[in-house]
This record gives structure tokens, C-alpha cells and sequence, in this order.
């Protein structure tokens, strides 16, 4: 039986049509209010979510930018604060917690700093787990590797072979770019970001995007996909942070079992993909971080990171009260 309060189907196409779109292509609704009837707000369902989840083992997934720290104009100084670090830690003590990211993971670990939660960085394609996992066959994708603290640990890279070429594609592009005042390209390991947030003329936004698609014309394995003020490239591979969340309940032995509810808080629209993981389990959460209506997969929602931080905080004093 599927636990999951409400639903996740898409939006028809007249609401669409009343809609706008964003810069993504997402579709946004006028009424907030009314799309809360679908994705209601997991503070104010809190408790009839932890009715479902009791004496169940919840997993915990979470993406960094925008819903553990605020979206800011400098990539490089997205802080999380000291508050939201100890709720995560707290929430870690709980419960199994991984955190996936479109960052790369060394980066990722800088931003965070704890050492209880698992990193997926560059959108799941570069995991670090205790133990690797059988239903992944191509062992050159999964190698032994040894932590700073000395432990062995399972590195899994599906995106290995890529490596050489998206260093090449770093430097064509940022050397394309360089012209265009504000813009930024991120080197993410197995994906490239290319920032234009700070880039004020929209004429400049367009010549950039336009650069960036000349260049990977020339790369037909590869592509771009759209992001908040960012262009994301990525090998053409099959998989996505719904994968990688896959493959962590897998590792970390939680696959087959019923009595297993992930719970995933995101609020980009490569969190989708994840969130369509979670519904097609047939149990568990899917949280979407955003202010505004927007067309999603996700069950229930919250506003923006301080409501997340509130939302781990109730889960962790949760965990506590039922363990005692």
C-alpha cells in the first residue's frame, strides 16, 4: 500500500496553460495557496507524517543549495549556518542521512563538515559508502578507496570515463566565457555548472547560453540542462539523483525492505527525479523547497531552508521522545 498523503500527478493542462513558466521551463502557479492543497506543508502535516513513519526506518536524503543553505550570487560562499549544521547533525544521530548534491563532493564536505551523514556529490554520480553494492555490476564504477580517518570505503564513480573529457570541455568554455562579466564556470568533477546569476544584462545571458551550446555541439554525449541562474553540463549517462538514491538504499541494505521510508527534501528540478523515486516506492516523503507554486513531484512542501531547518529539528526531538 502507498503512503502518500497527496497527489503527485502532474498539473492538467488548462491549469497549465494559466500558468507561467520560468526561466526553466518550470510552470508556476498564481495561487500558492491552492497548490498547498496538493503539496501540503510537511510542519503543518508533521504529525500525521510521523503517524505513517512510526516504527518505521526512515532514511533520510537532502540536497544542499537552496534547501540547507540559502541560493546566493557567489556559489563559492553558499554557507550553511551553525544552526542548520547542528540540526542535520542531529538528525543524523536519528536516522541514516545522505546528502546529494550537484556539487563536488570534496566541496560538498567543506560546506557541511559533518562526518555522520553520507555525500553524493556531482548530481550522484561521485558516492562515497561504507560498502559497495552487488546490483551495480560494472566494478570499474565502484572502487575501494581509504578515508582521512583511515576506514575503507567504497568510492562509486558511473561517470568515470567521462573525467578526461569534462576537463577539457572546463577549459573551452571558460576560456568562451571570459568576456562575459558575472559569469562563473564550476568545476563539479563529473559536471560542469556554468553560473550566470550575476551576469545583469539579459542581452549577456543569452550570448552566454548561446556560447555554452556551440561548444557542446561538438560533444554529443553530453548535456545541458537548466538550473536556478545556471546551466548544468552532464555526461548523457542513465543517472540522476533519483539513482543515486536508489543506489544508496541499496548499499546501505535498505532496498527490500517494507518497512523502509526514505524521506527526500529538495527544492531543484533535479530533485525530480528523486522525488519520482520515492513516489514509485509506494511509501515515504517527498519534500519540494519553494515559495511559489510550481509544477512538482513531490508530496508536501516547505517554504525555504529556515523552514527546513525547523522541519529536521521537530524530526530529531521526534526520533528522541520515541526512543525513550
Amino acid at each position: 500500500m502507498g503512503y502518500i498523503f497527496q497527489s503527485t500527478r502532474s498539473m492538467d493542462t488548462e491549469t497549465i496553460s494559466k500558468a507561467r513558466f520560468d526561466e526553466n521551463g518550470d510552470a508556476i502557479l498564481s495561487s500558492y495557496t491552492s497548490w498547498l492543497t496538493k503539496h501540503p506543508s510537511a510542519l503543518d502535516y508533521f504529525e500525521q507524517m510521523m503517524s505513517i513513519a512510526k516504527g518505521k526506518d526512515i532514511m533520510v536524503f537532502l540536497d544542499y543549495d537552496g534547501t540547507l543553505s540559502p541560493i546566493v550570487d557567489n556559489p563559492y560562499r553558499a554557507f550553511m549556518s551553525d544552526d542548520m549544521r547542528s540540526a542535520v547533525h542531529e538528525v543524523a544521530l536519528g536516522f541514516t542521512t545522505a546528502i546529494v548534491s550537484g556539487r563536488r563532493r570534496d566541496k560538498l564536505y567543506e560546506f557541511v563538515q559533518l562526518k555522520n551523514v553520507y555525500y553524493a556529490g556531482s548530481h550522484g554520480m561521485d558516492i562515497s559508502i561504507p560498502l559497495g553494492s552487488s546490483k551495480y555490476g560494472d566494478r570499474k564504477h565502484q572502487t575501494k578507496a581509504i578515508d582521512e580517518e583511515g576506514n575503507e570505503i567504497v568510492l562509486f564513480h558511473p561517470a568515470q570515463e567521462f573525467l578526461p573529457t569534462i576537463q577539457e570541455i572546463i577549459k573551452i568554455v571558460e576560456e568562451k566565457t571570459r568576456k562575459i562579466k558575472g559569469s562563473m564556470v564550476e568545476d563539479n568533477k563529473f559536471c560542469i555548472s556554468v553560473h550566470y546569476r550575476r551576469v545583469k544584462s539579459e542581452e549577456d545571458v543569452c550570448i552566454l547560453k548561446e556560447m555554452v551550446e556551440s561548444v557542446m555541439k561538438a560533444y554529443p554525449s553530453f548535456h545541458i540542462s537548466g538550473g536556478k541562474k545556471v546551466m548544468e553540463i552532464r555526461p548523457s549517462i542513465n543517472w540522476d539523483k533519483g539513482r543515486a538514491l536508489q543506489y544508496l538504499l541499496d548499499t546501505l541494505r535498505f532496498d527490500n525492505s517494507s518497512n523502509v521510508m526514505p524521506l527526500y527534501i529538495g527544492d531543484d528540478r533535479t530533485d525530480e527525479d528523486a522525488f519520482e523515486v520515492v513516489r514509485q516506492t509506494g511509501r515515504g516523503f517527498s519534500i519540494v523547497v519553494s515559495s511559489i507554486a510550481k509544477e512538482t513531484k513531490a508530496s508536501h512542501s516547505l517554504r525555504d531552508p529556515a523552514d527546513v531547518m525547523s522541519f529536521l529539528i521537530r524530526l530529531s526531538k521526534w526520533k528522541k521522545i520515541h526512543e525513550s
